[in-house]
């Protein structure tokens, strides 16, 4: 892992670390040379198993326009139809303007704090087995270590069943 780190921090980055200090948690961003983009690139530049990977998706409610947060385990896929019930509406799949504009983050980046405006957020219940999980920063190249109890503190996320 010391070997793929970067030197450099980009902007990006910096904003995310900038969020986590304001709201009081000291956690130490990592910036890799190689992506972080995927799972499972992200558990193999870790060394970690996928479901420790927070996964940052965007959802769009689909009358309100709203942007729905869902953090999940790396190794899940997310059931629109529960999280449709959770946000009491339709939601779909956001596109990469709309993450962008509601996040200030690309996809691939998108850290669960730090973001343009608040998100309704649902955590899923999955990453509660794990006692480390990593959250991206920012960037496809960088992350950061959490406790799921830090992740629901540091987001006010509600913890849901994600998967059928």
């Amino acid at each position: 892992m010391e070997n793929d780190k970067k030197k450099t921090t980009s902007l990006s980055t910096l904003k995310v670390q900038d969020a986590l200090f304001a709201l009081g948690f000291n956690c130490k961003i990592i910036e890799f040379q190689e992506s972080t983009r995927t799972s499972a690139e992200a558990a193999a530049r870790l060394g970690c198993q996928i479901g420790q990977i927070v996964k940052s998706l965007i959802f769009r409610g689909q009358a309100s326009g709203k942007p729905v947060l869902v953090l999940t385990s790396g190794a899940n896929r997310v059931d629109e139809d529960l999280i449709s019930r959770y946000a009491r509406e339709s939601i779909g799949r956001a596109d990469a303007d709309f993450v962008r504009s509601t996040t200030g983050f690309a996809i691939g980046g998108v850290p669960p704090v730090g973001h343009v405006q608040p998100l309704e957020t649902y955590i899923d219940e999955d990453l509660l087995q794990y006692k480390i999980t990593w959250a991206a920063a920012g960037t496809p190249y960088a992350v950061f270590e959490l406790t799921p109890a830090t992740l629901e503190k540091m987001t006010g996320g509600k913890v849901v069943r994600v998967r059928t």
